[in-house]
């Protein structure tokens, strides 16, 4: 069994369609590997693939490539998967599995409190983040987490992040607010948590502006 570092926090039918979803990716992404799976959800939000088959190792390697895995203990100087769950003064805080806290001196994402970072990057509550575990000295974000969220400060152009809703239901959402032509693509940080890649043209809160009221969730821009 592999435990998915990505949430559904959504209930009722946008639950169902999530897991849904999940599925699909699941299955895509095991392509014609030689097993079965099933998909459960935890009681903390964290959805569960049991697999079987002959190449059961090689699909929970992939899974856990894709998603990070929640893991029941951590190794110091290892680096794992933890959602967003909370941010104060003090730092953020991760669910990966039990409550994992970045220490402001830990995120490296530049000035400012963690609140601003947060904004300033775009990260919406359940965003998967990859850090680096260090029980003595004091957790923080992986470098690659760096480097990524750095790069979408870089992008020519800018960018509309997502929570509550699947990548499927954010297409839907854009084409039916009229800007299907005013983006690039929207990328899947996590199952539930999207980013819509701005075309050049395209001022990023004048298309959260536009798309807010058709999404019930938390809509973050990150303008470069």
């Amino acid at each position: 069994m592999v435990v998915l570092a990505t949430k559904v926090y959504v209930e009722g039918g946008a639950r169902e369609r999530a897991l849904d979803s999940l599925g699909s990716l699941v299955g895509n992404a095991l392509g014609d590997l030689d097993v079965s799976f099933d998909v459960g959800l935890r009681h903390d939000g964290f959805p569960s693939v049991t697999l079987d088959g002959d190449d059961a190792p090689v699909a929970r390697n992939v899974l856990r490539e894709e998603w990070g895995a929640i893991t029941p203990e951590f190794a110091d100087g290892e680096t794992y998967v933890g959602t967003l769950e909370g941010w104060d003064e003090d730092g953020f805080v991760l669910d990966a599995g039990e409550e994992v806290r970045i220490p402001a001196d830990g995120i490296g994402l530049g000035p400012g409190t963690p609140e601003q970072v947060r904004t300033r990057f775009g990260l919406v509550q359940h965003v998967p983040l990859r850090f680096v575990y260090d029980a003595d000295t004091g957790h923080e974000l992986a470098d690659a987490e760096r480097d990524r969220l750095y790069d979408w400060t870089r992008a020519d152009s800018g960018r509309v992040n997502v929570n509550s809703a699947t990548r499927a239901e954010v297409r839907a959402t854009v084409n039916r607010a009229g800007h299907a032509r005013d983006i690039v693509t929207v990328e899947r940080l996590g199952l539930l948590e999207q980013s819509i890649v701005c075309g050049e043209d395209t001022d990023a809160p004048g298309l959260l502006a536009s798309i807010g009221e058709y999404v019930p969730a938390e809509l973050l821009c990150v303008v470069p």
